[in-house]
């Protein structure tokens, strides 16, 4: 049969595939053979570990791997760290390289403010480098009712993912430290007062929280409240606190002379539970662990200090206008605290114990004006000094802000936190 014109082309087509693909099966084959390339996602690997108790520095660096001279080379180069002044629970942070035994990298934080970077840059050979936390700043209210203590009110208050509970105690303390001059949180509280406080919280880029600056408080004790304000004026006074009509709220007296405040036994007349009779308690005691710092409520002389019968170890300071404190059943006694000595509001004189008539750690602490005891619970330590002229145009304008920002956008029951910037 005689090929038709169509048979021609479609012959044509096949063979001109054929070539096609012959000539593609051969430039395939003369092409390099090429891997397919390899994607590296994370050359090191980090850990975490912490110093112990009982352990040194050098044994968590140990367990990292750094030893010999490239521990000596890396505490040479650590000037930003004191290894001797780490405690317990340290977190040091380091980096390596996969399939590497010894830490290329180590991070310390230090403090809240700072963290210090250590990097090997050869064998034996490491530099250090710091850096600066860069915090970020919010404003908020917080408030409730006190109902127990100061402390379960702001755990109700503030929920965790706000504030962990750690630095819920510091905003406790905090707030304690404000009013120490002014409100004893363990006998002027009544169930039911009220608190609100404005804070600045503290984020780091991790989204760590922590407590910033006490901005402001109205804390009700016994149904009466108590203002504070930060206001920094005079720059030789720094930033204090001042009421509402701008007068300190430092006084000549603390209210207590510990920062641990928990009362066991009020000022009065109470069974003595050793002598096994009634007797007039004239003080105040004040449960603590033993070891707990006890300070001096103010600026004054000594004029006892060592073993006093029933007291056992006690210091007796002289103070103006025919006052004396006592503190006794102390454990022991500050180096530097001895009869003729001055001392300073809060400094440290001793520490809580159970010498003498106790049965417990605790700070038996009187008050005596003229030689007779009087209730150091008492409000009439002295009026705070009041805002210079100069600056009471500014304290004013300070405290009205603030003053606002404590008001509450509307009635509250139990608590809130309220972001107020």
């Amino acid at each position: 049969m005689a090929w038709r014109r169509s048979h021609y082309i479609a012959a044509a087509v096949v063979a001109a595939a054929v070539t096609g693909g012959v000539a593609r099966v051969v430039w395939l084959a003369s092409r390099p053979i090429v891997a397919a390339p390899i994607v590296v996602t994370s050359a090191y690997e980090e850990f975490t570990d912490s110093l112990r108790r009982r352990e040194t520095v050098s044994d968590v660096l140990a367990r990292a791997g750094i030893v010999g001279r490239d521990y000596a080379a890396l505490l040479a180069a650590a000037r930003g760290l004191n290894p001797r002044r780490m405690n317990a629970g340290q977190k040091f942070v380091f980096r390596r390289v996969k399939n590497q035994l010894v830490p290329d990298r180590v991070m310390v934080r230090t403090d809240h403010q700072r963290r210090v970077w250590l990097e090997r840059q050869s064998e034996a050979t490491w530099v250090q480098r710091e850096e600066a936390i860069p915090w970020t700043s919010t404003t908020l209210r917080v408030e409730g009712e006190i109902r127990s203590s100061l402390y379960d009110a702001l755990d109700q208050s503030v929920p965790a993912d706000f504030l962990p509970a750690s630095q819920r105690v510091a905003l406790a303390w905090a707030i304690a430290d404000v009013y120490d001059w002014e409100v004893d949180f363990t006998h002027d509280i009544r169930p039911g007062d009220r608190f609100a406080v404005v804070i600045e919280r503290l984020e780091s880029p991790e989204g760590e929280k922590r407590v910033g600056r006490v901005l402001a408080g109205r804390v009700e004790a016994a149904g009466h409240p108590y203002y504070a304000f930060a206001f920094e004026g005079d720059s030789a006074r720094g930033r204090s606190f001042y009421d509402e009509h701008g007068r300190s709220l430092r006084r000549a007296f603390l209210r207590t002379p510990v920062a641990f405040r928990r009362i066991s036994s009020r000022f009065g007349s109470r069974f003595h539970p050793i002598l096994g009779r009634w007797r007039n308690h004239e003080g105040i005691d004040y449960s603590a662990s033993a070891g707990t710092p006890v300070r001096a409520t103010a600026d004054g002389m000594v004029t006892k200090a060592g073993w006093d019968g029933g007291y056992g170890n006690l210091i007796e300071l002289r103070h103006v206008n025919g006052i004396r404190t006592r503190y006794g059943h102390l454990s022991r006694i500050a180096a530097e605290v001895r009869v003729g000595a001055r001392v300073r509001q809060e400094q440290t004189i001793g520490f809580v114990g159970t010498t003498g008539l106790s049965t417990g750690p605790h700070l038996h602490y009187e008050f005596l004006v003229n030689g007779r005891a009087t209730n150091p619970q008492r409000r009439d330590a002295g009026t705070g000094e009041a805002v210079s002229k100069v600056y009471r145009a500014r304290f004013d304008a300070t405290r009205s802000s603030l003053l606002a920002l404590l008001q509450p956008p509307a009635p509250v029951v139990s608590g809130a936190l309220v972001r107020v910037d």
